[in-house]
């Protein structure tokens, strides 16, 4: 090497050890090396001076830094054939070359850091000032060390900086409790350490998240493309999908904590064959660590759940105890499980004679013809199948693909190991239901069936108690309470008493099982051709009675004659009927048995006229209708 050749390079090392003590600036190896090289350029007077690292996935070398970034030229990449690679990777073989063009020279030198990266410096030239080949060789010696160490300076402080993030993240995943906020922080760090990097968060259907969260949910469908986020998941190991087509490589960490796996994180990396021993364990301990959180934040909100489940239960079941009817209890069952899982249809079925009865309190779109293929294969799950019904989604099921309702939960109604009755909870969107709703369902269904069961009961006595035996019309006594309340809460009202003409001549005739036929026969049109608030009731004997609540006395005379008249078309024996007319009013003072005594003696009249008619008994008159 010349003489000076070798002061100019003694001096630039001098200069090198001051720039070393003052430069701080590690953590950047792009901007060390930047620095570097401007500091090269100077102190051995160059023309440029550029540092090119190693691309394996494409086969070409592309700038890191120069110091030609003022005069905005671009520069290219720099494919190298395969055996020169080959070359430049054995130190033995030259790796040095230059190349002379007009006024300036271009110096070409390999530089190897490790077994895995190398690069080259490019240092162009006056003719004039060219180096000689040992001046060449002691910097590629000098600059291969040199550079390795400070990208072993740089990597490291840039290790030190995500292990500082990473500490800062379990921190404050920890200390949260929201499985949305860990979710959030997950992504915030993953922006933070790989900004160039795209990444999603695989999460199962039964966590809740926000939908701005760059997140997909992991279906379990063999069909599936993603077969390599699935695998993370079920074996809790960290997958690799590397594509040289595509200039990328996917890796794929489960989100694992001590009870199991709660998701997968993905991470795409363009431009990289494959990724690196070293970045593979610091991704596995920020996905361990996320978690661990997870798993607190979904143990801490399953804790708030279960209390809430159970606060919940304890008040339905102490709404339930108060004695309420039937439909009631149902519609606020209806109401409970709408608000407590944002369902759209809700309906309960009773299983009686062998078929399935929609209980009065359920949905409207129960009633509809659409409802009958979920019910349908409801009841094939349960019955047949001896199977829970929980879908997902029910589009999946060629019986109910094409219905609107996509998310369903049945849950059996059961009473001393027999199946009573189920219910049915529908939502539109897939997947809306978690398996914690319908445990929760099922524990509410199972607490409330025998308070459904006590409530038909104790309707039924209270039928038996108000209803005749024979004709299912209401008995007398209850007849009497309703009258007595109607009169003092409304205004007016209208009361028939019918008597089946030549009744003992029926008995006599057909005999007295023919007679109560007859009976019935009149009770079922007189049912037929009232209102559900009117009420029909046995008198006593063959006399039968009607009070209509708020009908006037006109209107009640058109119920009487329609009854006659129907009485006489479709009773077999025919037979016909006498009956006697009553109202009032409230500017009237009196009672029920005032109303009964002007009923039974316009009867009387109707009898004495030749039965088969209608007399009326007002105030102060009687006559014929």
């Amino acid at each position: 090497m010349k003489l000076e050749e070798e002061k100019l390079y003694r001096a630039f090392k001098q200069e090198f050890f001051h720039w070393f003590l003052q430069y701080d600036d590690y953590g950047n190896f792009s901007n060390v090396i930047a620095e570097l090289l401007r500091l090269l350029k100077e102190e051995l007077m160059l023309k440029q001076v550029t540092f090119f690292v190693f691309d394996p996935l494409n086969k070409a070398f592309y700038p890191e830094a120069t110091t030609n970034e003022g005069e905005n030229q671009p520069f290219p990449r720099h494919p190298v054939p395969p055996g020169d690679i080959a070359a430049m990777m054995d130190d033995e073989q030259q790796t040095i070359r230059i190349e002379q063009e007009n006024e300036h020279a271009t110096a070409w030198i390999f530089l190897r850091f490790s077994e895995e990266s190398f690069g080259m410096l490019q240092l162009v030239f006056d003719e004039r000032h060219l180096f000689s080949e040992q001046m060449l060789k002691n910097i590629k010696h000098d600059f291969s060390e040199l550079f390795r160490k400070i990208k072993m300076i740089s990597q490291g402080l840039s290790d030190e900086k995500r292990y500082e993030q990473l500490h800062r993240f379990a921190a404050k995943i920890h200390s949260s409790m929201k499985i949305d906020d860990v979710l959030e922080e997950i992504i915030n760090t993953l922006k933070q350490v790989y900004p160039s990097f795209t990444y999603y968060l695989f999460l199962s259907h039964d966590i809740q998240y926000h939908e701005y969260l760059p997140i997909k949910t992991i279906a379990f469908d063999e069909s599936e493309e993603n077969m390599a986020a699935m695998q993370a998941f079920l074996t809790g190991r960290i997958q690799f999908e590397d594509s040289i087509r595509q200039r990328r490589s996917i890796l794929y960490a489960p989100i694992k904590g001590a009870q199991g796996v709660y998701g997968v994180i993905e991470i795409i990396a363009p431009h990289i064959m494959e990724f690196p021993k070293k970045e593979v364990n610091f991704i596995t301990l920020l996905a361990n660590t996320a978690g661990s959180a997870l798993e607190n934040a979904r143990l801490y909100e399953q804790s708030r759940r279960f209390v809430a489940d159970l606060q919940l239960i304890t008040e339905t079941m102490h709404q339930l105890n108060a004695n309420l009817r039937l439909q009631d209890a149902i519609e606020f069952m209806v109401k409970q499980i709408k608000q407590s899982f944002y369902a759209d249809e809700v309906g309960f079925f009773w299983f009686e004679g062998g078929k399935w009865e929609l209980l009065p309190g359920s949905t409207p779109f129960f009633q509809s013809r659409q409802s009958k293929k979920y019910i349908e294969f409801v009841e094939k799950k349960i019955k047949t199948e001896k199977d829970i019904a929980f879908v997902g989604d029910t589009s999946v099921h060629d019986s109910l693909a094409v219905f609107d309702y996509r998310s369903l939960m049945a849950a059996p109604m059961v009473q001393n190991g027999e199946l009573r009755g189920i219910s049915i909870v529908l939502h539109r969107e897939p997947y809306h239901f978690t398996f914690e709703m319908f445990k929760l369902l099922q524990s509410l269904i199972q607490h409330s069936t025998l308070v459904f069961t006590n409530a038909m009961l104790r309707e039924e006595l209270e039928n038996l108690v108000i209803t005749d035996y024979l004709t299912k019309l209401y008995s007398r006594h209850y007849l009497d309470e309703q009258i007595k309340k109607s009169m003092i809460h409304d205004a007016f009202g209208t009361f028939i008493l019918v008597d089946i003409d030549n009744f003992k001549q029926v008995n006599d005739t057909y005999g007295h099982q023919i007679g109560d036929d007859i009976l019935v026969q009149v009770a079922d049109i007189i049912r037929d051709n009232i209102r559900s608030g009117d009420i029909g009731a046995r008198w006593g004997g063959e006399e039968l009675a009607i009070y209509l609540p708020k009908v006037s006395l006109a209107a009640g005379i058109s119920v009487a004659r329609r009854l006659s008249e129907k009485v006489r078309e479709k009773t077999h024996p025919p037979v016909t009927i006498s009956c006697g007319i009553s109202y009032w009013k409230k500017n009237h003072s009196e009672e029920a048995k005032d109303l009964f005594k002007r009923a039974d003696e316009a009867l009387y009249m109707a009898k004495r006229a030749g039965k088969n008619c209608i007399f009326v008994k007002d105030y102060s008159r009687q006559y014929k209708a």
